[in-house]
């Protein structure tokens, strides 16, 4: 009809990706803005730029925060993982990721949150029972020859402390016991770990631990069953969990806490070349004594002799010579059989050290022979079915072989 509109069927032009996250932070902005929130702080972490980030949650939902370097200086308390907060602040969404999320200008405490209350609840109870008892404590083996490793398998945990261990002293045993460290049945995983390795007496000392995390992701070793887990155990244990700032209860039921696996590793696994460093010299420093006391002897004994007293008759003059005599070839025997006992000492610790070498068993004609399926050492004849491969590690290089079934078998291929 004249004087209408023509209608226009073509689609309305799109957004971009810029300009929805811009309509979606303006409607939260005007719509909702200013709000209190209350909720329990989780990964809580402060940037170089001395901002922090962290997430607020209750039983069904999270919602992303962060409070700037200001604000955060007037927070009168130190936020923990675990609080119960309230959050004061401005919603609105971070645009980079399209996350919407509190800008808080405000943080008081609320209470302490459910996993900090279970946290203080449980480690009251057990410290009442006497189970962090520093009598209780086992020490740590000088020279372990075997470690036990509790941890998982694919964490970086068991890397770092696989490297310390072996850069330190090469030929210790390592005994993995895997298991989950994170989620509902780890806590469970990690004690059964610990009771096997007690059961078998497979270890001298064993490290439990694993890499950081959230106070979620540790949370496995502030279970009750694992804390009497440790503190059951025969073998010494030693907890290393997280950072050096993440604490659990396994840590106090343990033998020895450390700081990082890595520590752990470092903490059990004497390094080889300093102990025989320090042997070295402490023999040394031995021999140096005795001569530096026999010296000091002679220098009496002259000074007497050529004092105003010993000027006198001639007979005192020839005895003092004659008692020096004697005094001179009584010390230098005493030296030197000292000096033999000494060495004698470093010979032997020496030899205990070369003898915690397994090349050493080799070189002597021995081998170690393992199941290829799964690297386990074959110590007798029913762990190796007919038929099955093995590793065979000698002196100088490896062979493979087979189990043939029996020794009629084995003359038919000669």
């Amino acid at each position: 009809m004249p004087g209408m509109p023509l209608r226009s069927d073509s689609p309305p032009k799109p957004l971009t990706v810029a300009e929805l996250t811009r309509r979606v932070k303006s409607l939260l902005e005007s719509q909702i803005g200013f709000v209190r929130v209350e909720g329990e702080l989780s990964n809580w972490r402060v940037s170089p730029s001395g901002h922090a980030y962290f997430v607020l949650k209750d039983s069904t939902a999270t919602v992303s925060c962060v409070i700037f370097r200001g604000a955060l200086s007037r927070t009168p308390f130190q936020p923990r993982d675990g609080m119960q907060l309230i959050v004061e602040g401005d919603l609105t969404v971070y645009e980079s990721r399209g996350q919407y999320q509190i800008v808080a200008s405000r943080m008081s405490e609320a209470g302490l949150g459910l996993l900090f209350q279970r946290f203080n609840e449980l480690k009251e109870k057990l410290a009442a029972e006497g189970l962090f008892d520093a009598s209780r404590k086992q020490p740590i083996p000088l020279l372990p020859r075997r470690v036990g490793l509790v941890t998982s398998l694919q964490g970086a945990a068991i890397r770092d402390m696989l490297n310390v261990l072996r850069r330190r002293f090469a030929g210790i045993h390592i005994v993995i016991a895997p298991t989950r460290v994170q989620g509902q049945e780890a806590a469970a995983e990690i004690a059964q770990a610990i009771g096997r390795l007690n059961r078998h007496g497979l270890v001298d000392v064993i490290i439990a631990g694993r890499g950081g995390g959230s106070i979620e992701d540790l949370w496995p070793f502030n279970e009750e069953v694992v804390a009497r887990a440790i503190a059951a155990s025969r073998i010494p244990i030693v907890s290393a969990v997280g950072h050096e700032t993440d604490f659990t209860i396994a840590d106090f039921a343990a033998d020895l806490r450390a700081p990082t696996p890595s520590a752990a590793a470092e903490l059990v696994a004497a390094n080889r070349a300093e102990l025989t460093s320090r042997v070295q010299s402490l023999s040394r420093r031995l021999e140096q004594g005795f001569f530096s006391r026999l010296e000091s002897a002679r220098l009496r004994l002259r000074r007497l002799i050529e004092s105003y007293a010993m000027r006198g008759p001639l007979d005192r003059l020839a005895q003092a010579r004659q008692r020096l005599d004697e005094l001179i070839e009584r010390l230098s025997s005493e030296v030197a059989a000292r000096c033999r006992d000494a060495r004698a000492r470093f010979r032997a610790a020496n030899g205990r050290l070369d003898a915690l070498d397994p090349r050493a068993v080799l070189a002597r004609g021995y081998s170690i022979v393992k199941r290829a399926r799964d690297g386990r050492i074959v110590k007798s004849q029913g762990q190796a079915r007919p038929g099955e491969h093995l590793r065979i590690e000698l002196s100088e290089g490896r062979l493979r072989a087979a189990v043939i079934k029996d020794e009629d078998d084995f003359l038919d291929g000669v």
